[in-house]
């Protein structure tokens, strides 16, 4: 047998330490500068006698008035610049939805409801069950009680069953994981995009809670799956002008009234992915939250594609031919989704990247428009700005074309993986269950960064850049308690029904 020749590697780890170097060279450009004019100071200090530098200090002949003047002014601008700096806002902690068993919908049974519902339509039930295989969903996914009858019954009082029982589990366990008295609540919001009953889903809270007259109430509705970080960008905004309050966000979307009993496949399509799911957060500006908090918001960028008729229209609400009400996907959704991601990077990657990165998108930019068009363009590598990454679980197809786009490995989807294989896609919750899976695994470190990346209908992509404020221990409770030590798992490509 011929001895196997093995490639030649030294072209690429030379490459590979060239750019490393570079990175390091460009990333600590201030500090290489500074340190030989700092040596040199101190170098020509120490010749200096004890005389010399009294009589240099002398020369200066700074009188008192000159000096008080100059500690005044001093104080006058670190003033200024601490009333305007921006107050810091914290996740002091967050709690999500776990449907009980009762809820879940193995394989089989979604199936077998598909057959039953759309016994006159054969090629609905085939057209779900392709869907289904290729979804990446597991077999532990929760629909409410309403769908699992046959055929479902989604009325008005199912849906604010519905809404009680996520909306209210995750509030309960928030207030019990982090101490918060409900009268200390100052804001409430709750996104939730297509159910908005009258009173509002925050009012039910209120009155559920009791909470106080004067509490700044919030409902979102109609604004996808991306909601949640736009409940996260309304909530900081109000914790800048709201001294020491603390603000509740609620994120989830309410199944029930939205399960599409029609024989339209575009229609059809969010039966198989969107599962049961709610997420509670408490943030707060309050100095004395800073040390148990669990993260410091750094940045939320949101893009909106409206103005694009394309882009308007590739999740729409709407009537089939028999009236029956869905959500329609168009078939140029990822084309789209991609677009809106382009276009929120380029606004989030000058406040995140380290030099290195953007000199080299800089020069290649410059390169395309003035040497040769047909360049390559250069992705910048955001793996040198965050350690972690939650892209919502929209879909596998999402998850795949993020993990291509933005050039990241396995292990950095795997949360969005996971989440979607056990939980489906909870919508705009779903950044929730996947940064508690990175916390169940032990891997959030003190200063690690995170980036949630969410596309929702209209059509936007919102990001969220948070920084890990302390270690977190893994956690007791939650979502993947009982589940954890099983992921990940391998998802293969079809699942045969």
């Amino acid at each position: 047998m011929p001895p196997q020749i093995l490639p030649d590697f030294s072209s690429s780890v030379k490459l590979k330490y060239v750019k490393l170097g570079y990175q390091y060279l460009v990333n600590h450009f201030l500090t290489f500068l500074f340190i030989p004019i700092i040596a040199t100071i101190a170098v020509h200090l120490l010749h200096l006698g004890p005389d010399e530098i009294i009589a240099t200090v002398k020369s200066l002949e700074l009188d008192i008035v000159h000096i008080i003047s100059s500690i005044f002014l001093i104080l006058l601008i670190s003033t200024v610049y601490f009333m305007s700096k921006p107050r810091s806002v914290y996740l002091v902690d967050y709690t999500c939805y776990k449907a009980p068993i009762t809820c879940r919908v193995p394989f089989s049974t979604f199936m077998e409801h598909s057959r039953l519902n759309l016994k006159d339509n054969p090629k609905s039930v085939e057209f779900q069950m392709r869907i289904l295989e290729r979804s990446g969903l597991g077999e532990e996914t929760s629909l409410p009680p309403a769908i699992h009858y046959i055929p479902p019954k989604p009325n008005m009082e199912a849906a604010r069953a519905e809404a009680e029982l996520v909306i209210f589990s995750a509030i309960d366990s928030l207030i019990e994981t982090t101490g918060l008295k409900p009268k200390d609540i100052d804001i409430i919001i709750v996104n939730c995009s297509l159910f908005s009953p009258t009173p509002s889903l925050s009012a039910m809270v209120i009155n559920k809670y009791k909470l106080r007259s004067n509490i700044m109430s919030y409902n979102l509705s109609g604004m996808g799956c991306s909601a949640g970080l736009i409940s996260i960008d309304l909530a900081r905004d109000l914790l800048q002008v709201l001294p020491n309050s603390n603000a509740i966000v609620v994120s989830t979307e309410i199944i029930t009234p939205n399960y599409y009993q029609g024989n339209e496949r575009a229609m059809l399509l969010p039966n198989c992915l969107f599962r049961m799911g709610a997420a509670a957060l408490l943030l707060s500006n309050k100095r004395r939250d800073q040390t148990r908090a669990k993260y410091k918001l750094v940045h939320v960028v949101r893009t909106h594609k409206g103005s694009d008729d394309r882009a308007f229209k590739c999740v729409y609400e709407q009537e089939d031919p028999q009236g029956l009400v869905g959500i329609n996907l168009s078939k140029d959704l990822m084309v789209i989704a991609a677009e809106a991601l382009k276009s929120n990077i380029t606004t989030i990657g000058p406040l995140v990247l380290p030099a290195s990165e953007q000199l080299l998108f800089l020069f290649t930019l410059i390169g395309r428009k003035i040497f040769n068009p047909k360049w390559k363009p250069y992705i910048p590598d955001f793996k040198q700005a965050f350690e972690h990454f939650c892209i919502h679980a929209g879909g596998r197809a999402v998850i795949d074309e993020l993990q291509k786009n933005l050039q990241l490995s396995s292990e950095h989807v795997e949360a969005s993986r996971m989440t979607l294989h056990r939980f489906g896609n909870t919508s705009s919750s779903s950044l929730w269950y996947e940064l508690s899976y990175i916390e169940s695994k032990g891997r959030m470190k003190k200063g690690d960064r995170v980036w949630q990346i969410a596309f929702g209908s209209g059509f936007k992509c919102n990001s969220a850049v948070w920084k890990c404020n302390r270690n977190i221990k893994t956690p007791t409770g939650g979502p993947w308690e009982d589940c954890i030590d099983r992921y990940p798992v391998h998802i293969p490509e079809v699942v045969k029904l």
